[in-house]
């Protein structure tokens, strides 16, 4: 029983919200299967771009085939070689 100053008791949810891009998730696709070299908000990265998604972009690494997901909300700018 809730005492009558207190708020009710809500079910607790979890619930994840991502900023979509159309137009910048439209160019990267436009994009796919070349090289590109993506600065981060951590740095910067090359590789060939391997897929685009409405949240993240996939990366393959030149040297070792090591693969990054970068979420888009972490890329502060795109550059194609």
């Amino acid at each position: 029983m809730n005492h009558p100053f207190q708020r009710p008791m809500m079910p607790h949810t979890n619930q994840n919200t991502t900023l979509i891009e159309p137009y910048v998730i439209e160019a990267l696709r436009m994009i796919i299967g070349r090289s590109v070299v993506i600065e981060t908000v951590r740095g910067n990265l090359q590789g060939r771009l391997v897929d685009v998604k409405p949240d993240h972009i996939v990366i393959k690494s030149y040297d070792n085939d090591t693969v990054f997901y970068v979420r888009l909300q972490q890329i502060v700018h795109v550059m194609p070689d």
